[in-house]
């Protein structure tokens, strides 16, 4: 895990199991004069989260443990209730929002949805906006 901002930068923490993908939106959350970190799984990112307290979360859906994604996005809301979190997934917005609702088939209102949702592979000017508009 790597992170900066610790010159009182807004910090953007990415997570996803791709190095690929974390490095280039680290890169454009650098560019954009944000402070970056990431994280390669869900256990690695709430750990983060919980000493750190990033301002804004790019979050995966599909990476390695089975639904560590949707998982981690409920915890996220759950403990981490006023934290911007913007799902980037290889899956379509309509799967992740189905999916969501089966976390909890008698209330599936109880989970707020993502702030943002983009589908891999993001433009750079698309994660920009993002960031500057949530942050």
């Amino acid at each position: 895990m790597a992170a900066e901002g610790a010159n009182g930068k807004r910090t953007v923490l990415i997570v996803d199991d791709d190095p690929e993908i974390r490095f280039f939106v680290q890169a454009v959350a650098k560019t954009a004069g944000f402070g970056a970190a990431t994280a390669s799984n869900g256990p690695e990112a709430l750990k983060y989260a919980e000493k750190k307290a990033p301002n804004l979360i790019f979050l995966d859906v599909m990476m390695p443990a089975i639904e560590d994604g949707l998982k981690t996005y409920a915890a996220f809301r759950q403990g981490f209730p006023g934290l911007p979190v913007v799902m980037l997934s290889a899956i379509a917005k309509k799967t992740f929002f189905h999916s969501i609702k089966m976390l909890n088939p008698q209330n599936p209102a109880s989970l707020p949805e993502p702030d943002a949702y983009l589908e891999k592979p993001p433009e750079a000017v698309q994660l920009e906006e993002v960031m500057r508009h949530l942050l």
